[in-house]
């Protein structure tokens, strides 16, 4: 079933539908999610084209402690002006669900670390603290000192939200020599570094998706229930499956799906063509067969896969059913592309 489910964590510990933000330092409000701007431009040199950590910088020293602790770490797109690095690792809990977590960062041109995103993750209660286990390494790399003064921020953070009666959102904010720091219940670890920026975030996808007014009347043919637009995310009631896209315009730039995978007496019971009859159209001619070969792969096997695909990042998370000897029933959820940076 898809992952639908909101966890209460207890470094969360309140309601996340109260809107008052309360904080120790900093600013009144949190800093927008993207910055203001970054995305209002036109195309400039943009690539959407998927491609394994460069070696060698800062882009390598930021994610090598998390690749190290099995997340999975590629240079997502670029332009001209920078480019925008996504890390994921999925956390299986107790009722076999993955829940992902995901870090963010936005490079300059001349390979300096100008933003990064440590979001929360919805893991269940008695969860050690992800932000710290990510943030800490990662930015710990390239900043001197940053590590021990996050480890800190965070821990008094936690304490102070210990001592609230669950109706405010804790937030905090900082800043050393290198960055300015924002942390709240909601949106997790925002940096902004001080000495660097980009001006122009990258955007692109067009490489490896199509738009969503093209798509959508075949979502309907495999039966998905689809009102776009508005509606960003469909259902398939009769599969208890689903289809949702993060879009830049009509754009489509992530799409995410849950389908089934039924293999009997060594053969396939739940072709993917029950979801998509017409095949999986919202993604372009240049990478949909090699796509669908790689999903299909995971279908018959039962088995997850984090990578690239064709220059397309592929997630596919195996929730194994109950095994018998060679069959097996699991659940596939699967993500291609990425969201934007700040998204």
């Amino acid at each position: 079933m898809p992952r639908s489910r909101t966890f209460s964590a207890p470094w969360l510990g309140m309601a996340l539908g109260a809107l008052a933000l309360t904080g120790c330092t900093g600013p009144v409000e949190p800093p927008a999610l993207p910055p203001a701007g970054v995305y209002e431009h036109g195309a400039a040199g943009e690539s959407s084209w998927a491609e394994p950590i460069p070696p060698g910088g800062t882009a390598e020293s930021i994610t090598a402690p998390l690749t190290d602790a099995g997340w999975f770490c590629a240079q997502v797109r670029v332009n001209a002006d920078g480019r925008a690095l996504w890390c994921r690792v999925g956390h299986r809990d107790a009722t076999d669900t993955i829940v992902p977590q995901v870090a963010q960062f936005v490079l300059d041109r001349d390979d300096q670390l100008t933003w990064a995103w440590f979001p929360f993750p919805q893991l269940d209660p008695g969860s050690e603290d992800p932000v710290t286990a990510a943030a800490v390494p990662a930015l710990a790399a390239i900043w001197a000192g940053a590590g021990d003064r996050i480890r800190q921020e965070i821990d008094d953070f936690q304490q102070d939200r210990r001592r609230r009666d669950g109706t405010e959102i804790p937030r905090t904010a900082w800043r050393d020599r290198h960055a300015d720091y924002t942390l709240s219940a909601v949106d997790g670890l925002v940096v902004t570094a001080r000495d660097a920026s980009v001006r122009r975030w990258p955007f692109a996808a067009e490489h490896y998706a199509t738009t969503m007014s093209s798509a959508v009347d075949d979502l309907r043919a495999g039966g998905y229930d689809c009102a776009y637009p508005p509606q960003q995310a469909c259902n398939r009631v009769q599969s208890n499956g689903y289809f949702r896209v993060s879009l830049r315009g009509d754009q489509i730039v992530s799409a995410q799906f849950g389908i089934g995978s039924w293999i009997e007496a060594g053969r396939q019971r739940h072709p993917l063509s029950q979801e998509f009859p017409r095949g999986l159209t919202f993604l372009t001619e240049e990478v949909r067969r090699a796509v669908t070969e790689r999903i299909e792969d995971c279908r018959l096997s039962g088995t997850g896969f984090a990578g690239i695909v064709a220059g397309t990042v592929v997630i596919v998370d195996a929730r194994r059913g109950p095994v018998d000897g060679a069959d097996h029933v699991s659940y596939l959820d699967v993500q291609i592309g990425v969201p934007l940076a700040g998204t």
